[in-house]
Parts: structure tokens; sequence; C-alpha cells
């Protein structure tokens, strides 16, 4: 593709480089960089790629698209915006995939990941749709499953997804869209028929500082598709939706809204209430327990409405959706009397879900094994301590992923949290020895949930990703005979 074809939709500021050149290869990597290239120089909070244009040109980069004029006699084009303009050039290269499916964004703090394969389980099975998935556990083409570093992964690898949805056939993409991909431009350029967003509670304000600038990040994704499904119970969002250029459908449980729930069951492997529109009244069940999943369903519900799909298709395939990895995921223990559960429980707000959903049908203790992940947000670190404290009987405070942290720094963070509450806990510094101590000290009854970890099967330290799988830990722990 010719150089101009590549920077279709982008104004340039200036240029030395020949625009007739055809490039065969994209890379905002200089590690990465093919001969005849083009570097995208993108100015990012760790690194700035326009300090690595001589390694790029050194690899053989035939053109520099960069924000700043490189030295010496390098070919670039220049733009305001690098990082913006890769999404553009990534659209450009890849034949505007987005453009020939049905896109589907899903933001919040919480839920997600849920909510995503809720509505790709139901577009599928009640629209004969066959979709594409981007999101925490992984990406999907239809069936095929392939790895994820990331929620939203960088501009030009998600026109790439795109394109490989596009080519294997799908007709919906659904993902989850961060506050980062947001605030970053990943997603920039890219059209959604539907937004969804679950809800607000504190996490990430160690990148956006405020939870304004949090809640605004989220509200650019409804200053960018066709219908906007929203929390009409959630505090946030009026100021999410100040702005919001498409139309508005409200989802609630308590609050007036397009969507209700009512007559809310909750049992201890499901939740079950009837969904209310206008005059129709539906009963909804979901194989999946908590509170929290009223609302997962209920956003799931109303965006398959703006999709076309009536509550009472959607109904009959939520009844039979098996449960998500890693949210509230039941972990095999048998001949044992008590029950482990997974969740990636990693915020104040996803921890007090999941634990008080737990305390609603646990026989015995609620057992929480937590602990905050490390280069992230401190300021959430008490909080979550705190609200474990509230909603759970005894608390394990261990490592998540600690990343370039001390483990023991991260917990000082969390026991402060604990302060004045009554609820006992021990401190056991390395995880797997943390779930080791808590499976000798399970009490007949009690539901153990280890949280934080979810779907992932590593543990992060100083850079390195080391293979962790809990449901591995609990196996072999198990097998052993302990």
């Amino acid at each position: 593709m010719r150089l101009k074809e590549l920077l279709e939709g982008l104004s340039v500021l200036s240029a030395t480089a020949d625009l007739e050149l055809e490039i065969p290869s994209v890379s905002y990597d200089s590690r990465t960089v093919t001969p005849g290239g083009l570097f995208v120089a993108m100015t990012g909070f760790a690194a700035d790629g326009h300090d690595f244009i001589g390694k790029a040109v050194e690899a053989g980069a035939a053109a520099v698209l960069c924000q700043r004029a490189p030295e010496g006699d390098v070919p670039y084009v220049r733009v305001a915006d690098s990082r913006r303009a890769l999404a553009v050039v990534g659209a450009n290269f890849f034949g505007h995939p987005a453009d020939a499916m049905t896109m589907v964004g899903v933001t919040g703090t919480n839920g997600k990941t849920s909510s995503t394969y809720l509505l790709k389980a139901i577009l599928e099975q009640a629209a004969g749709a066959k979709v594409g998935l981007i999101g925490t556990n992984q990406n999907m083409i239809g069936t095929e499953a392939l790895p994820t570093e990331r929620t939203t992964p960088e501009s030009f690898e998600v026109q790439r997804l795109f394109a490989g949805m596009r080519d294997a056939g799908c007709t919906h993409v659904v993902m989850e869209v961060s506050s980062h991909a947001l605030s970053l431009d990943r997603v920039y350029g890219v059209r959604y028929k539907v937004g969804v967003f679950t809800n607000l509670t504190q996490d990430h304000l160690d990148f956006h500082g405020t939870m304004e600038a949090y809640c605004d990040a989220k509200a650019l994704l409804f200053q960018n598709c066709g219908t906007g499904v929203v929390n009409a119970d959630d505090p946030w969002t009026p100021r999410l939706t100040a702005k919001a250029a498409c139309d508005l459908f409200t989802y609630a449980e308590t609050a007036e809204a397009d969507l209700r729930a009512e007559d809310v069951a909750l049992g201890a492997d499901h939740v079950a209430f009837t969904a209310v529109t206008g005059e129709k009244r539906v009963p909804v069940r979901v194989n999946i327990p908590g509170a929290f999943m009223v609302y997962n369903t209920l956003d799931v519900l109303g965006a398959a409405l703006a999709l076309g799909v009536s509550l009472e298709k959607s109904a009959a395939v939520l009844a039979k959706v098996p449960h998500v990895k890693g949210r509230v995921e039941v972990v095999p223990t048998p001949g044992r009397d008590y029950t482990i559960l997974i969740d990636y429980a990693h915020s104040p707000d996803g921890l007090k879900n999941v634990l008080s959903s737990v305390r609603g049908f646990a026989k015995g203790r609620t057992v929480a094994l937590f602990g905050c992940g490390g280069d992230r947000d401190r300021t959430k670190r008490p909080k979550m301590g705190a609200a474990a404290a509230e909603n759970a009987d005894f608390l394990v405070v261990t490592t998540d992923n600690p990343r370039t942290e001390d483990p023991e720094a991260i917990i000082a963070d969390i026991l402060p949290g604990l302060e004045g509450s009554d609820t006992p806990y021990v401190v056991v510094t390395d995880r797997v020895e943390a779930i080791h101590w808590a499976l000798d000290h399970a009490e007949p009854g009690d539901v153990i949930v280890l949280c934080g970890k979810g779907h992932e099967t590593y543990q992060e330290v100083n850079h390195q990703k080391f293979h962790m799988d809990e449901r591995e830990i609990v196996a072999e722990y198990l097998e052993s005979g302990k």
C-alpha cells in the first residue's frame, strides 16, 4: 500500500517522505520494524517512540510518522497526534474491517467480561451471528480462542484483530473497551452500533488521577456509538451521558428505566428476576450467582434489544449459558466439606460484590483470600482491605501481581483498611502458601474465595510472568492428601 493511502484521513503538517512509497508493513515498536516499513513514533508514559527513530531507521524503516520532526536526513511525515494517527493508519492498512461488522463496546469498572460473554452467546444462539470477542480473558474469533495481553490492545493490533474477524466471516464484534483504550485512542475511529456502560467505582486512579477523569474517559464511548445502554442506578451515569451523542436506553433495578429487573431472587448458583420493559414481562435466569449479575444481565438484555433480539429469545439463551472462567468459578474439592471459588475481583467494589453475594448463601464462613496489584492505584489498597473486612468473616491477606513492588510493602498499604474491624485475618505473603494455609484451616461449610487472579494463570514479578494457575494449586494440594 502506498504511503499516501495509509495517510488518508490524516492532516499532514509537513513531510519529507515520498508519499508514493510502497509500504509493506507498519510498526510502532522499533524492535519489530522490517525493511521498507513505516515506523510510527508515539509519545508514551514509559517511553517516547521519538527516541527510537534512529533504531527504526537502522532496522530498515523507509519512513517515520511522528509528532516532532526527527534530526538528520530521515524521511518523515509529521502530524499533530501520532497516537491517533496510528489508529487511522491501522484502519487504512487493513481496509477498515470494523465497517464490515456490527460493533458493540462494553465499558465500566466491573462486569465487562461477563457481559461480553453473555452477549456473544445471545448473538450466536438467538441471532445466528458469528461473533468476534475482544476482552480481558481472551480474544475469540467465533469459537477460536486467542491469547490476550491487555483488555484492549494497541490500535494497530485492534485493527489487525478486526481484519482477522472480518476475514473469518464474523458479522459482529463484542469487545471490552477500557478507559485506558479510550484515553489513549486505541479505538479511535471505531464506530459502535451499541455502547454499554456497566458501572463506575474506584480503579485505575494511578492513570486517570480522579474519578471525574476516569468517568470522562468512559464517556468517550458514548460520543461514538448509535445507542448507549446505560445503568440508571449508577450515580456516575448523569456525568457519563452529559455529552453523549447517541440514543440512550436505560436499565436499572431500583430507578425508573427503559428496562427494569423486578422480583429478584438470588440463589447459591444463579440469579433470577422478571425483566420488564413497557407492558412486557419476561422471566430471566442466569446460572451465575451474585446480586451484581442482575446488572450484568440487564445490560446484556438491553444491548440485545438494541441489536434486534427479543427479551424472550435472549432469556432462553441465558438460561443455559455456562459460567465465565474466573468469575465466581467453582473449583472442584472432591470429598471436602467446603467450597472454593475463584473470582477476578480486584477493586473495592468488586470485592464487596462477590463477598456479599457469597455471604448470602455460604453455610459456614465467607473466607476472602486477596491482595493488591503492584504498580497500580495505591489509594484503593486500604479501601480493598476495608471492603474485604466488611463483607467476609475471615481474611487471608496475600500477594496478587506485585510487578516491580515489594509484596510486603503492598500488604502494608492494605492493612490500615482493617483497623477498627473485628474481622480476624492472617497475613501470608506468598500466594501459593496462602492458598495452602486457607485449605488447611477450612471449616465445614466455608466458602473460600480466591480473589484477584480470576482467569489469569500467571503471577507477574519484576516484568516476568511465572506460571500460577490457582485451579492447579488447589487440585495438587488436595491430591497430596493434605
